[in-house]
């Protein structure tokens, strides 16, 4: 659950507002509309622990393409057009 303020609220009230984000995000809103949110510090490192990063082939090690080529989706995982509605 997080809360939404103006920014001018917590422009007047950023020590409250820092305090809630360590329980809850607080979500800023200017002229109405969601602008930034103010998260913990440790909310934060844990989005960044879970970001893709995105790299482009040809950074790619030849054993990492060779990887990629031989993997296959363990049957497990696999959905069949059977089991779609």
């Amino acid at each position: 659950m997080s809360h939404s303020v103006t920014a001018g609220d917590v422009q007047k009230n950023f020590g409250r507002y820092q305090d809630q984000a360590l329980v809850e995000p607080v979500i800023v809103t200017k002229y109405g509309r969601p602008s930034v949110v103010i998260l913990s510090a440790g909310e934060y490192e844990r989005l960044r622990r879970l970001d893709r990063q995105a790299l482009a082939v040809t950074e790619l090690s030849e054993d990492d393409i060779a990887a990629i080529e031989t993997a296959r989706i363990p049957d497990e995982h696999r959905y069949r057009s059977d089991d779609l509605p």
